[in-house]
């Protein structure tokens, strides 16, 4: 029997085969700790969990993909035991499958596409992928990609998060010079100062980094790029091309009384005190925020979650998240909001805040909220929540962190002239090339589309080299 036939003769059986889940730490360890919590898998309960696959004809799972994985290929490889083949399929396509397979909000993605999961639990595709791409780099570290010979030509990459280092190893690969210019004082973007450790170890992403510097791209750190020195010196200055990858990161302000109290975060100061090692951070941020005994996140989105599991590690005896829809209309994960509810954190639906009090100090003591309800779908397409109309509470807090979403950061734009903008500063740029209406200048990632998934910006950085190496080679 071929191979083929194989796979398609055994689907009932496959079907049949009990779903494995993979180990994670449990609660009462975890919360005591910033370590990655969960295990996944060993090598026979891999083999085993993907084994499950059904090997589609026309696989979904692969379509729902950004990066268009060839899952079910690395699921049939997993299958067989065969863990270095399948971590190669990952990385035809994806620049760190160990990251994106930790990050990723799987079960909105290739989980939820797989057909199995509308009669059973779907394969857990992204911890497999986790796994044979560890097991990979176990069993001889990170693969290093292969170099051209030197083209002659280089790019300057504007931020090191996903997309940025996207960009940047793919043009590499191709023999180009680059250069990633770098706000903070390390690499990584979102990915270092963003996600918390419990969810990515940031030794992965300095390994990755490393990597990278080892096969030839320059980082330059504590540059921000639009006020040290704008984009058209840097084109004026040398290089061929430029990769605007500067992500969407200024805090998305909350309208309400009393938001300048002290003990009131914005989600992105809160987690960048929390989530890199401390040398990582400018000397303003190297200490934690404060954490009173009782602490409201006001959001619904990943980021939000990640504020609640933060503050219950800080030691919050209470930790709260308010949000102002029903959990139907929220954005973040179910498996991330699960873990926080298992550590002990609760989630209040259809309330907003309208004003926070101090009684009296200068600090946060207390916080008004309005009850709502859903009423029309808004431009989201989620049901708008509308104020119930003298249906407002006090509650007493400590600490409060604004977790409302990102905007983007106008340096760039304001400082490049004639570049096309939209929708509140974000760069305006051809979705399948990068290209913007500057000549040599092309962006991808959060700075064009808004906060969006790490494997988003991955492919948009890829699809951006892709073009910028035709424009140089052209």
């Amino acid at each position: 029997m071929t191979e083929t036939n194989e796979r398609n003769v055994d689907r009932k059986e496959r079907m049949k085969i009990p779903h494995t889940p993979y180990k994670v730490r449990p609660v009462e360890e975890r919360i005591k700790d910033f370590e990655e919590v969960k295990i996944g898998y060993d090598a026979e309960s891999a083999m085993l969990e993907a084994s499950r696959c059904i090997q589609c004809p026309e696989p979904k799972c692969i379509q729902a993909c950004p990066l268009n994985n060839n899952i079910k290929e690395a699921m049939w490889l997993i299958s067989q035991g065969e863990f270095l083949g399948a971590a190669q399929v990952y990385r035809q396509t994806s620049i760190f499958p160990e990251i994106c397979g930790r990050v990723c909000p799987q079960e909105k993605l290739c989980e939820g596409a797989c057909p199995l999961g509308k009669r059973a639990i779907a394969p857990a595709l992204g911890a497999l992928e986790v796994f044979v791409s560890d097991y990979q780099r176990m069993n001889g570290g990170w693969p290093i990609v292969d170099v051209a010979p030197p083209s002659g030509k280089s790019v300057a990459v504007i931020g090191s998060g996903p997309s940025g280092l996207a960009a940047a190893e793919s043009l590499v690969k191709r023999g180009h010079a680059v250069t990633v210019y770098e706000a903070m004082p390390a690499a990584g973007g979102l990915l270092m100062y963003g996600i918390p450790n419990f969810k990515l170890d940031k030794d992965l992403v300095q390994q990755k980094i490393d990597m990278l510097e080892s096969v030839g791209v320059q980082f330059k750190y504590n540059v921000r790029v639009g006020k040290e020195f704008s984009v058209d010196e840097l084109l004026d200055g040398g290089f061929d091309a430029i990769f605007l990858g500067v992500g969407a990161n200024i805090d998305a302000p909350l309208k309400a009384e009393g938001t300048d109290l002290k003990g009131i975060y914005y989600s992105g100061e809160y987690l960048q005190r929390t989530v890199p090692p401390k040398d990582t951070l400018p000397e303003d941020l190297q200490f934690l925020p404060e954490t009173g005994r009782r602490v409201a996140i006001i959001g619904g989105g990943d980021t939000a979650t990640d504020c609640m599991r933060t503050a219950i590690r800080l030691g919050a005896e209470e930790v709260v998240c308010y949000y102002r829809r029903t959990e139907v209309e929220m954005p973040g994960s179910k498996n991330e909001r699960k873990y926080a509810i298992e550590e002990g954190a609760r989630i209040e639906y259809l309330v907003a805040p309208v004003a926070f009090h101090g009684e009296g100090t200068d600090h946060v003591r207390s916080m008004t909220l309005q009850r709502m309800q859903l009423g029309e779908p808004d431009a989201s397409g989620r049901r708008r929540p509308v104020p119930i109309e003298g249906d407002q509470f006090t509650v007493p807090i400590d600490t409060v962190v604004l977790a409302l979403g990102y905007w983007p950061d106008e340096t760039i734009s304001k400082s490049t002239p004639n570049l096309g903008t939209h929708d509140w500063g974000l760069i305006s740029a051809d979705p399948e090339t990068g290209m913007t209406n500057r000549k040599g200048i092309f962006a991808g990632g959060d700075a064009v589309t808004g906060p969006d998934l790490v494997s988003t910006a991955v492919a948009a950085g890829l699809r951006a080299a892709n073009a910028i190496h035709e424009y140089l080679t052209s």
